[in-house]
């Protein structure tokens, strides 16, 4: 029952929708009394030779009201609590969503995707049964089968009553005892099927890899290996499971034929009429519902509680970045200062990063070369606010970044990745997504800035083309242009470049730096860090990075002129062209 005391926060909101559900379950437990009690006295006015046409015209009346009572209050307890199950369902996918977009990079290290889709879909599913199915049976369980027994006691006999209720109590404990061993396995089954989940979706990622190097059949036997793992877990679930039915049918069996050995005696003793047995026997079916719930209740409520655990120990991971309350909501000219000391990835031992500062004013180009590897890409992550814990000052317009609003900062600056990701939506809209209040020419305008107009002309519904999952109808160099386009439709204060031209051929790249030149503002700083040289030729200043530390500064000019790394890779880029 732990359960619910997780989910009272939940259930005190809705406290009237559910004592409204409780009590449509109230009046169809009363009108299901009616009608044993109204067959068992049509039984005994046939037995006792006293029916007349008026007790038939009741009898029908009575039995007719009762099953209309109970086909209107049936639907109204559904409304109420399978309603207030949905709320559940929708507050904590919410929930669980706002958590995910606001975590910091290191939470999707730690975490896989198909973990995390897991906890949306199965668990809250589980969880969602214990404020639906699970407050149904709760609430259905003691006041049908508490309005019944008292039925029972008050219209037919006590003694019989306690004698075929004898069973009750075991059911009680063994459903407790299996309920426990149950919410361990059906932990493991859970964890088992993220798993899957994973494979699953990384072998749909990969499956141009998979192809290419013929390794579908190795990468189906670990796929199988995974399943054939989840279904022995799953099959540990359902074999205890399995029983909670025979024994709810054992135990209903046994009251039955108590009921009709017991109550037998009685009517032959005059103790009871023959019709008040017909009432008992229809009394103890009114049970077999409850008694079949409070087995199933123990299943639901184990279930529920393994998934609620699960997504509360998710949703208690806290973010490394943390914004201030009253962060500042302007940003006006972009002049960016980067001064850090030192950085260490949170799950790394060595700096990444040793004394690297530059400035860079509104309207100037730095570039950024260096090794794959040398910490290029974690300028950008620190000035994104990716990462916060490092040495250093990181200010813009003389503020540091952490006083500024995050949605602030990241509107102010355009990032355009490595790695283009496209959403499956149209070209428009993926473009769109930086700025949605763009009209149709302005969004035309950046794409033409980056050079993907034309392509998108070409495609079979231009604009409107759908992309398919993670831009998969689009080559390398038109993802990597069309994020190029969303980054410059928001007229960025600072313009990020990383490697994001390294898919598209150097007429291209020249194309796109001489358009960003000649349509953008003028006062918008630039960051490229690139492995072609010649895409910073023209930058005011250009930093080489080596192990994390600047070995090189200056002018493209000045560094042909110095040797060095930069020097000696522009000599081997240019035998290339």
């Amino acid at each position: 029952m732990g359960i619910f005391k997780k989910l009272s926060w939940f259930f005190k909101k809705q406290k009237r929708r559910y004592l409204i559900g409780i009590i449509f379950l109230l009046l169809t437990a009363l009108t299901n009394l009616i009608i044993p009690r109204t067959i068992g006295q049509f039984a005994d006015w046939v037995n006792q030779k006293q029916l007349t046409q008026m007790h038939v015209l009741v009898a029908l009346t009575i039995l007719l009201a009762a099953g209309l009572g109970q086909y209107l209050f049936r639907y109204g307890w559904r409304n109420q609590i399978w309603g207030g199950a949905a709320d559940l369902e929708k507050k904590l996918r919410s929930q669980l969503f706002w958590h995910y977009l606001n975590m910091d990079e290191m939470f999707f290290k730690r975490h896989r995707i198909g973990d995390l889709m897991a906890l949306s879909t199965n668990d809250i599913s589980a969880v969602q049964n214990v404020a639906g199915v699970g407050i149904l049976t709760l609430a259905d369980s003691v006041i049908t089968g508490g309005m019944t027994i008292v039925a029972m006691i008050l219209f037919v006999d006590w003694k019989l009553t306690v004698v075929a209720i004898l069973p009750l109590p075991l059911l009680a404990v063994m459903a407790y005892f299996l309920g426990k061993k149950l919410h361990d396995r059906f932990s493991q089954s859970q964890a088992a099927f993220s798993q899957l989940s994973n494979k699953t979706q990384e072998s749909m990622t990969g499956i141009k890899v998979i192809k290419t190097f013929g390794q579908e059949s190795e990468d189906i036997a670990d796929f199988n290996r995974l399943v054939d793992r989840t279904i022995s877990l799953n099959r540990k679930v359902n074999l205890i499971d399995a029983m909670f039915d025979p024994l709810t049918g054992f135990i209903i069996g046994l009251t039955f034929v108590i009921t009709i050995l017991s109550g037998s005696h009685l009517v032959i003793n005059h103790v009871i009429t023959i019709g008040q047995l017909i009432s008992f026997v229809g009394y103890i079916n009114a049970l077999i519902w409850p008694m079949f719930a409070i087995g199933r209740l123990f299943n639901v409520l184990e279930r529920g509680n393994a998934s609620y655990d699960r997504i509360q120990n998710i949703l208690q991971e806290k973010s490394l970045i943390t914004e201030s309350k009253q962060g500042l909501t302007e940003l006006n000219r972009g002049e960016l200062h980067f001064k850090v000391q030192s950085f260490t990835y949170p799950d790394g031992e060595q700096p990444v990063l040793k004394n690297v500062h530059f400035e860079l004013t509104p309207g100037k180009t730095l570039g950024i070369v260096g090794r794959v590897g040398a910490g290029k890409s974690t300028i950008i992550k620190l000035i994104l606010r990716r990462f916060d814990d490092y040495q250093g000052l990181i200010t813009i317009d003389g503020h540091d970044i952490h006083d500024y609003s995050l949605d602030t900062l990241l509107s102010n600056i355009g990032y355009v990745p490595q790695n283009s990701f496209l959403f499956s939506t149209s070209v428009k809209n993926n473009i769109r997504f930086s700025d949605y209040s763009s009209n149709d020419a302005l969004v035309r305008q950046a794409a033409q800035e980056g050079v993907i107009d034309e392509d998108i002309q070409h495609l079979s519904q231009g604009y409107q083309t759908l992309v398919g999952e993670r831009g998969i109808s689009l080559s390398g160099g038109q993802k990597q242009r069309v994020s190029i386009a969303r980054a410059l439709l928001s007229s960025p204060k600072i313009l990020i470049l990383d490697d994001s031209t390294s898919a598209v051929d150097a007429k291209t790249e020249v194309e796109i730096n001489q358009n960003m030149q000649r349509f953008s503002n003028a006062q918008q700083s630039r960051i490229i860090i690139t492995q072609r040289l010649r895409s910073v030729m023209k930058a005011d200043e250009i930093l080489v990075l080596e192990a994390g530390q600047v070995i090189q500064r200056g002018t493209h000019q000045q560094l042909l002129q110095t040797p060095g790394w930069y020097q000696q890779m522009w000599q081997r880029q240019q035998m290339n062209y």
